[in-house]
């Protein structure tokens, strides 16, 4: 069970959820959402975390603007990628928030679509975090990274995405080394955007869905937050 959290950017109200591990958290993870904002299958993200021994809070994109439905979640998500350094901010609000519930943990940010680019901008933007994980995000800023980058970086790709170009691919590599980011790729063939959600956003079959991508991705993840914050023996 996921806990309503209320927090805010600046005068913009805002609401993430909140999803505890039984006993002390070994780590505070940041989870952003798709451009729907909160749905089921990253809650579900959520409380994998929440029973892998750390505190996830999936964090609020919008505010009053939350989206209903695909145009208005898109036409939210214009207006959010409008202004880059506002929206960074945004994302630093859910940050901040999760920090003051779990402040003496490693820090880690993942996102999915639209959250998986959030966190790569976190990471570009000097974010003190220990780890940054994106899922089918995109990968072209319009702010790339000048200065050393804090937090290792994981990048799960379906290779076949139609959002990300082969080309945005190979600049992201470059930014990544220009910066001497530690830095994991982990591609997936014939993989399409979207690869780890089972169901499309009305509740049907996702047909983009990819099993081995989803469950490999989601390992690769666990594995370095294995490595940043171990399990108390």
């Amino acid at each position: 069970m996921l806990e309503q959290t209320a927090y805010a950017d600046g005068d913009t109200a805002l609401t993430g959820w909140l999803a505890r591990p039984v006993g002390r958290p070994r780590a505070a993870v940041a989870v952003f959402p798709t451009f729907m904002n909160v749905t089921a299958g990253v809650s579900a993200k959520a409380g994998a975390l929440a029973d892998a021994g750390c505190v996830a809070l999936v964090g609020d994109f919008y505010g009053p603007d939350a989206p209903h439905d695909f145009d208005s979640a898109f036409a939210s998500m214009g207006r959010l990628r409008a202004d880059p350094l506002a929206m960074r901010r945004r994302l630093r609000a859910t940050l901040d928030t999760l920090k003051g519930i779990a402040p003496d943990v490693p820090q880690v940010a993942i996102g999915f679509c639209l959250g998986g680019m959030a966190v790569l901008e976190l990471a570009r933007d000097g974010a003190d975090l220990s780890l940054v994980a994106s899922f089918h995000g995109l990968l072209a800023t319009p702010l790339p990274a000048t200065a050393p980058i804090k937090p290792r970086v994981l990048v799960c790709h379906g290779d076949a995405d139609s959002l990300v170009p082969r080309a945005d691919v190979t600049g992201f590599w470059e930014e990544m080394d220009r910066v001497g980011a530690d830095w994991h790729f982990l591609s997936f063939a014939r993989v399409e955007h979207g690869f780890t959600n089972p169901q499309a956003f009305d509740g049907a079959p996702n047909p983009a869905y990819n099993r081995v991508a989803d469950l490999q991705s989601w390992n690769a993840l666990m594995g370095l937050i294995d490595e940043v914050a171990p399990q108390s023996r």
